[in-house]
């Protein structure tokens, strides 16, 4: 008998199903020589300090190296307590999962083929002290083609003991750098809770500098002069090279160029440019696509993909490569075959030339664990608004991927008026190419330009790029003169850095190597991120949670906490952008067996006794926070949190939470509330169906909350 154990039960169910283990048992599938079984997520994580005796935050306890590491089952807070203990769903399946070892001769590991799935697996096989042998499930996608040839390729366990020690070591930073840095903050901050990470924190440094660059950046007022011509029926305009910022200077150069009426042409540039179609996606560039095109957030985007992987409609969707293997490019027509029975593709793939498909997105080199994004051949019949949205991003991304080069002839003309330069630019498509697959014929969606920009702190109006417009111009030759017909002086401004969008931050997270001065140490680790394709998201929803960062319209801003934290640890070596980039390279060293992660976790070691010592030596002036009584107790002074105000005695529990109808309560109105049993006015709170209004927040006799409306209400 063989076990198999998955990392979900939908996924279990369709393993079983395919290897008619057909029996439903109490936690797992039975048949056919196997036990088919599923964890929950994660069912065993490292412990927390209190599984090693430390509880509480204690400066003499820190910093905390467990030696070795303690494996517990997942754990879930108790309601009105701080207290976590095992979750009783874990702890069920984990018995099962025990059971189904036990009676088995041999394992089969069928979770996600990835670094997260990987540890899944061996944390419980660790902490089960299992012994017995086990073989590794690694597939690409869902469908039942690809399960029975996974099943027939299984891979020995040893073969991805690199990656489970890079995940191992991946989880064991994150904990000795999360915990030890959470706790010194804390402790430097009177105990006021503020949870730093190994990744988390250098992300919010990322968000918190573009944000105060964005709020110092000191506008400026420039003028431009703009000219309007016609030649050969066709109306076109022309821009000032230069700018101007005395406006009396640009109104006087306006009027000599209108007193001279006319324009010649100093140099004709025509270059013609071929655009190579774009690669598959990975997962990041599909988050940064959706965020763009379809205002998702990136966490959003991997639930959905991954819904879909489930589902059977596309590949594994926490990849980290566009391409594909050699031996799966013979597959690719079939699988526009099939795309073609949807009536939705039929034009886009009307344009592919079947026999001479680009093979650009053929690179075994550059294939990690899973290639790039792929439909399968399964074609989805009934999908939410969303579902459809993604799954047709890939679709079409892979068709414009097999599709031949785009064209344009780029024309650039200098002009002078006086001693005065202008600049006409415009570009035709002469073969449209990829773009027709979508209908994208500018370049306002280009991806490779958008993370260009993004990369481009400071730029101003004047200095962005700017691509030229899909425009046709008349032919130009050196010497030709122009007629100006009319002229135009536009004031503008300046412009501050861009506030992060999520696709904006995805990119920045994604090349964070790029931001190193050295140039020598910018070219190792000019394509190393901080954070995989598979956590990015997850990152950016836990500062979010932990009201770190907040979205305002479609950009990430800080809160004021968030801003509080960095102005705290932006000097600090937790804030370092560069040192988790490369921790990043040196985690995937880790995984290709070039490096010992016992050394890895000896410098993490060291890493975080710096920083703990750091932390704790920090000077940090409190917020001016009064003391005032428990209402309910009359014994002990309010605890005022950023969400909560609440006593510290766990009988008596009299609670308050700050944020009342999307507003939050300030101390001043705490302080009235509760001394006088009522808050100043309080106005545009807004009720469950919308409706804004005003109100003041009375203290009841009970002690719950209540409102109380102005008479003229």
């Amino acid at each position: 008998m063989k076990a198999i154990i998955a990392e979900k039960p939908s996924v279990a169910r369709e393993i079983a199903q395919i290897l008619n283990a057909n029996d439903k048992k109490d936690g797992y599938f039975e048949g056919n020589g196997y036990c088919v079984t599923w964890a929950l997520g994660h069912l065993v994580s490292l412990g927390m300090p209190e599984d090693y005796g430390i509880r509480g935050f204690d400066k003499a306890s820190l910093p905390i190296f467990p030696n070795p590491f303690i494996l517990t089952p997942r754990k879930t807070k108790q309601s009105q307590s701080k207290n976590y203990q095992a979750d009783p769903s874990a702890l069920k399946q984990l018995k099962i999962i025990k059971n189904v070892f036990g009676q088995c001769t041999s394992i089969i590991a069928a979770t996600d083929a990835g670094r997260e799935g990987e540890l899944i697996f061996r944390y419980l096989y660790d902490y089960l002290q299992c012994k017995k042998p086990f073989e590794r499930l690694w597939i690409s996608s869902l469908t039942e083609k690809a399960i029975q040839q996974g099943f027939k390729n299984l891979k020995p366990g040893s073969d991805f003991d690199g990656l489970y020690k890079a995940a191992k070591a991946r989880s064991e930073a994150d904990w000795l750098v999360g915990i030890n840095a959470t706790q010194a903050l804390s402790i430097a901050a009177n105990n006021d809770v503020n949870s730093l990470g190994r990744v988390q924190t250098p992300t919010l440094a990322l968000i918190c500098k573009r944000f105060q660059e964005n709020k110092d950046f000191k506008q400026k007022k420039y003028w431009q002069i703009h000219l309007k011509h016609r030649k050969e029926y066709l109306d076109f305009r022309s821009q000032s090279a230069q700018q101007w910022e005395d406006k009396k200077q640009a109104e006087q150069i306006l009027k000599a160029i209108e007193r001279e009426g006319r324009a010649t042409v100093e140099e004709v540039s025509i270059n013609t440019i071929k655009e190579q179609s774009p690669l598959l996606f990975d997962l990041t560039e599909l988050q940064k696509e959706a965020n763009r095109k379809l205002a998702l957030s990136a966490d959003e985007v991997l639930q959905t993909a991954q819904s879909l992987y489930e589902k059977k409609f596309i590949t594994y969707p926490r990849t980290g490569s566009k391409y594909i293997p050699e031996d799966l490019w013979p597959e690719i027509p079939e699988l526009v075959r099939i795309l073609n029975q949807s009536d939705l593709f039929k034009p886009a793939i009307a344009t592919l030339k079947f026999g001479n498909f680009n093979k650009r997105i053929v690179n075994d080199l550059k294939v990690t664990d899973h290639h790039g994004l792929l439909p399968t051949t399964k074609i989805p019949s009934a999908l939410t608004a969303i579902e459809k949205a993604i799954y047709h991003m890939i679709v079409y991304r892979l068709l414009e991927s097999l599709s031949e080069h785009c064209s344009k002839q780029n024309t650039h003309i200098t002009i002078k008026v006086h001693h005065y330069d202008f600049s006409i630019t415009g570009s035709k498509i002469l073969h449209k190419g990829w773009r027709v697959i979508n209908g994208l014929l500018s370049d306002e969606k280009n991806p490779i330009q958008d993370s260009n920009r993004n990369n481009n702190i400071n730029y101003s109006n004047n200095n962005e790029i700017q691509e030229p417009q899909l425009i046709e111009l008349p032919e130009f030759k050196k010497g030709d003169e122009l007629k100006i017909s009319s002229t135009e002086l536009n004031e503008k401004l300046t412009s501050p850095p861009k506030l992060y969008t999520e696709a904006d931050l995805l990119s920045a997270m994604e090349n964070a190597g790029r931001q190193i001065e050295d140039k020598e140490q910018q070219k190792v680790l000019s394509n190393i991120g901080i954070g995989t394709p598979a956590t990015r998201g997850s990152i950016i929803e836990t500062l979010i949670t932990r009201s770190y960062i907040t979205r305002k319209s479609k950009t990430l801003i800080p809160t004021d906490k968030g801003e509080t934290v960095y102005d705290l640890i932006k000097d600090q070596k937790i804030a370092n952008v560069r040192m988790t980039a490369e921790w990043e390279m040196t985690l995937h060293q880790i995984e290709n067996r070039e490096l010992d992660s016992k050394q890895f976790i000896t410098n993490i070691k060291n890493y975080t006794a710096e920083i703990t010592q750091e932390l704790l030596s920090l000077k940090i002036t409190q917020e001016n926070i009064p003391e005032l009584k428990c209402p309910k107790c009359q014994q002990h002074n309010l605890i005022i949190k950023d969400k909560i105000v609440r006593c510290p005695d766990e009988q008596c529990q009299w609670i308050l939470f700050r944020m009342i109808c999307g507003v939050q309560l300030s101390i001043d109105q705490i302080t009235s509330f509760i001394k006088t049993g009522k808050t100043p006015l309080i106005k545009n709170m807004r009720s469950k169906n919308g409706k804004r209004f005003d109100a003041y927040l009375i203290l009841k006799e009970d002690l719950t909350t209540g409102f109380e409306f102005p008479h003229n209400k």
